[in-house]
Order: C-alpha cells, then sequence, then structure tokens
C-alpha cells in the first residue's frame, strides 16, 4: 500500500482539486479524514489529495478502524490523474507517537501552520483548486508560532491579501455571515460601522451567489434586544445598520432587516433567507451549533484561495475512541467542491 509513485498521465476534462489537510493530530482530525475518504464524500465531483504525513494518516485509519487504498508521493506533482487510489503527498513532518493526544501540542500547531502554508502556495499557484482541512487547534498554532486572532487572519497573510475576508458558517438550512469575529464583545460594538455592514452584507450577496446560482435572500440580525426598541435599548439600528440595508436594498440586492436575533434564526430556519448577517461571533454560532452542530461548515469567504472545515473543534475528550461523526467534514469537502467550480445542488 505504502509506496511512492511518478508518472506523467494526463486527464481529460478533469473535476476541481481540492487538498486535504487532516488536521491537528492530535484531535480527532485524522479519524474524521480518513472516515470522510472513506465514504467518497465528494464522488465524482472533486478529485482529492491528501497533503501531510503518511504517519498521521494511519493513526487516523487505527482510530476510525478503516482503510481505504492510497499511493504515496513527494510532490503534488508527481500524482497523475484518473486514479483508483487516493493519492498522499507525504511531508514527513509528524510523528504522531511524539505528541500527547486529547492535549494542546505546540509541535502540532506549528506543523498545521506549515503544511497549510504550503498548500497555500499550491494553490495560489493554481495546482489547488480549494483547500479543506479537519480541525484545527487555536491554541496550538499560538504556542506553534502562528500568532493569529485566526485561521483566516493567517491566511490571509500567507497568501499576501489585505481586502475584506471573514468567515462563513454553513448549515444546510442557511448561512452565517459576521460583522465582528473574533474580539471581546466589549470591542465589538464599536467596531460596527456602516461601512462594515455594507461590506459583509456585499460579501454575503456575492458568496451566496455563487453557491447557489441565483440572487440571495439575506436577514440582517440587529444588535440589540428587540432591535434596540426604537432607540429605548440602543440606537445602533437606527443610525448605522437600517439605514446600510436601505442604501443595499436601493441597489437592488435582496437584504432584509435590522431583525432582531431572537427571532431571525427561527426565520432563516422556515427558508425566509438564504444567509443572515450578525453583528458579533456568538449571535450567530450559538443558533448554527445548535442547529447543526455535527453538520455545520466554515468556509473562509473573499480569500484568493477556498477554505472550508468542519465548525467543530479538535475534540479532545473523545480522541482515539473512534467516535467522531465525520460529517462536518464530508459536508466541508462536498462545498470545496462546489466552490471551486459549480456542480450539481445534490452534490
Amino acid at each position: 500500500m505504502r509506496q511512492y509513485r511518478k508518472g506523467s498521465e494526463v486527464a481529460g476534462d478533469r473535476p476541481p482539486l481540492i487538498g486535504l489537510m487532516l488536521g491537528d493530530s492530535a484531535g480527532i482530525g485524522p479519524e474524521v479524514a480518513v472516515k470522510a475518504m472513506a465514504s467518497n464524500a465528494v464522488g465524482d465531483h472533486a478529485r482529492v489529495a491528501i497533503v501531510g504525513d503518511v504517519r498521521v494518516l494511519e493513526q487516523g485509519m487505527r482510530d476510525a478502524d478503516l482503510r481505504f487504498d492510497y499511493d504515496v508521493y513527494e510532490t503534488l506533482g508527481e500524482v497523475t490523474w484518473p486514479r483508483r487510489t487516493v493519492p498522499v503527498v507525504d511531508l514527513g513532518n509528524m510523528d504522531p507517537s511524539e505528541v500527547e493526544r486529547g492535549q494542546v501540542s505546540p509541535e502540532s500547531g506549528r506543523v498545521c501552520g506549515e503544511t497549510l502554508k504550503l498548500m497555500i502556495g499550491l494553490a495560489m499557484a493554481g495546482n489547488l483548486d480549494a483547500i479543506c482541512y479537519a480541525s484545527l487547534n487555536k491554541a496550538a498554532l499560538h504556542r506553534g508560532g502562528w500568532r493569529f486572532p485566526d485561521e483566516a487572519h493567517m491566511f490571509a497573510e500567507l497568501a499576501g491579501y489585505d481586502g475584506l475576508f471573514g468567515e462563513m458558517n454553513v448549515i444546510p438550512e442557511f448561512s452565517t455571515f459576521r460583522v465582528t469575529s473574533h474580539v471581546a464583545l466589549r470591542d465589538a460594538v464599536d467596531m460596527i460601522t456602516p461601512e462594515r455592514v455594507e461590506a459583509v452584507v456585499r460579501l454575503a450577496d456575492r458568496t451566496l451567489r455563487r453557491m447557489r446560482q441565483r440572487p440571495p435572500r439575506i436577514g440582517v440580525a440587529a444588535l440589540n434586544p428587540h432591535a434596540g426598541e426604537k432607540g429605548l435599548f440602543g440606537d445602533e439600528e437606527i443610525r448605522i445598520i437600517r439605514p446600510t440595508i436601505e442604501r443595499l436594498q436601493a441597489e437592488g440586492i435582496q437584504v432584509a432587516g435590522p431583525i432582531p436575533s431572537d427571532t431571525i434564526f427561527l426565520r432563516a430556519q422556515r427558508g425566509e433567507f438564504d444567509g443572515v448577517v450578525m453583528m458579533y461571533h456568538d449571535q450567530g454560532q450559538i443558533a448554527t451549533k445548535l442547529l447543526g452542530f455535527g453538520k455545520g461548515v466554515t468556509v473562509l469567504v473573499g480569500l484568493p484561495v477556498t477554505f472550508t472545515t468542519p465548525a467543530h473543534g479538535t475534540a479532545f475528550d473523545i480522541v482515539g475512541q473512534g467516535i467522531a461523526d465525520p460529517g462536518g467534514l464530508e459536508y466541508a469537502l462536498r462545498l470545496a467542491a462546489r466552490l471551486a467550480v459549480r456542480v450539481p445542488p445534490d452534490a
């Protein structure tokens, strides 16, 4: 099973190529990656190449009690298509036996960052169409030398991108976008400006058009209880959010709000909105994780490279038990294929 191959076979009309990173080796990432690949999550809609250390992949196979056929390569350029086995680009950079499982590991965080840096370089050079990665651990990344508030900021710097970007959280019912994200709640309120609200609504509109191939319906959450109750509980809705929405509506964007956050997600769940723009991180994360914890996906939008990942974390408490749910990573792979190139809506 483990042998190095080289060749020059060229495929004809090719589906997108997704690079799959196995996630933090101290967590459940390798296990769910194996389960997702064994389930053939993307079918014929994409090609998938695993990029990482084959020893971590083998650990995932032991955890999942599953195996699939794979061939090992030194570089992505050596992989040939079409093929019957999974290609693994073995970086030889992570011996999982040297990492304590179920714990924050600076070494694993360092290697995760280095692996993703290499994959971003491949994508920027046009050799990968999208990157899907199993769960990372922010503390491990930080202790491993990648000192960013989150992956999105790290990826933006590695890609040399200084424009607008953010996270989209996707569950089957709807998607969410954030005006503010990984900042203290005390700071988030001061960061809500007409410019930021407008930029995020436009980003949501562009992204959802690409996903759904039609003009999306977007709801914008209020900041304050009862949408401010006409200024009684705060005037951000009057000064900032509503005037911005009205300007965008005049341009033809299908956007509504501000809508109280205690009802907007009920309306989205019923199908009234394709996407919800929220004012701060937990405003929407609570709703999406309650409705779709095992199937939610985070997409980094606005960046020059497509990134998808499960919305759940590294789940240190169940590492090695073989019970991790691969649903989030399966959905992340399918969504990466859809965003890289249009595929049938049932993919």
